[in-house]
């Protein structure tokens, strides 16, 4: 069971208020007040995730492992609930947006909201991918065939949940250890065309290309 709407509230509570003009998305400047009501009984909070899954309150000044959130119950709850933002405010700026009862948790991110940290295959189960910090509680089975790198950016992609765009990064630590099963094609392109996952040779579907039209860059 997720923690209720008011962890989420309070927590971000705790954090200092302001206004701030941001860029975001390529929707321009905006401005936003952290925990304002722009309708009654509504508040709205803005949050940003950068490529090592961290998350932060947006105006957070300084943005490293000392300011992210680290509560594993707040993380569980904020990216579970995360969506595509089709509210009619913030579109650009905030492409994402986790609601809690009347509580909106707008996203932006360095380049998707979903980033895989851990790689989680003990024992003699299907491997999982865990992202965001919430361990064994936001995860996805791991499909090797499916990992998507990209030369454009060289980073290194995989199926994530639907509703949070299909789409996630490898986080660069995981996916400097999962570069290790690439094979390449001799004389072929410097992309790997298999990947060898426990005895078995597969070729790379790279099927996940289309979902990214835009590449950030490395």
């Amino acid at each position: 069971m997720w923690p209720p709407c008011g962890v989420l509230r309070a927590l971000a509570l705790a954090r200092s208020w302001g206004t701030r003009p941001c860029s975001g998305g390529g929707g321009g400047g905006v401005s936003y007040t952290q925990g304002q009501s722009p309708e009654p009984r509504t508040r709205e909070y803005f949050y940003y995730v950068d490529h090592q899954g961290q998350l932060f309150l947006d105006d957070s000044k300084m943005k490293n492992f000392i300011t992210c959130y680290k509560d594993p119950q707040f993380l569980v709850a904020f990216f579970s609930r995360l969506t595509p933002n089709r509210s009619g405010r913030y579109e650009a700026a905030f492409p994402f947006l986790s609601l809690c009862g009347r509580e909106r948790n707008f996203l932006r991110c360095e380049d998707r909201p979903v980033v895989f940290t851990h790689l989680l295959a003990e024992g003699t189960g299907p491997p999982r991918l865990s992202y965001c910090g919430g361990g064994e509680a936001l995860t996805v089975p791991f499909e090797p065939a499916r990992l998507l790198p990209l030369a454009a950016n060289g980073r290194l992609y995989h199926p994530a949940p639907e509703q949070a765009g299909g789409v996630g990064l490898v986080r660069s630590a995981l996916a400097f250890e999962l570069s290790a099963c690439f094979e390449y094609t001799p004389g072929g392109p410097a992309l790997p065309s298999h990947v060898r996952w426990r005895g078995r040779l597969l070729a790379l579907t790279m099927d996940l290309a289309r979902l990214l039209p835009a590449v950030p860059p490395p």
